[in-house]
């Protein structure tokens, strides 16, 4: 299984050792855009046309929450690339 496989599959599986930067760059892998925070927040917001935006802050540990937010990204590419 490959770094990227291995990945994708903490990601779905929701894991709770998942950093920042890992989440970062499979959204960008998907087409999202990063933009930076404004006036000191710490919450990065990427956006990709047709597709409600996901914020994330950059935080350690990432909250299981925002780990949900990219396996739905995954999950509904995966679809799309199924049809």
């Amino acid at each position: 299984m490959s770094k990227w496989e291995k990945l994708l599959s903490r990601i779905l599986s929701l894991s709770n050792d998942l950093r920042f930067d890992e989440l970062r760059k499979v959204l960008e892998s998907y087409g999202y855009e990063m933009l930076s925070p404004r006036s000191g927040s710490s919450h990065y917001t990427f956006r990709k046309q047709g597709k409600n935006p996901v914020t994330i802050p950059k935080h350690q540990p990432i909250k299981k929450a925002y780990v949900e937010m990219v396996r739905k990204v995954i999950e509904e590419a995966e679809e799309n690339e199924n049809s």
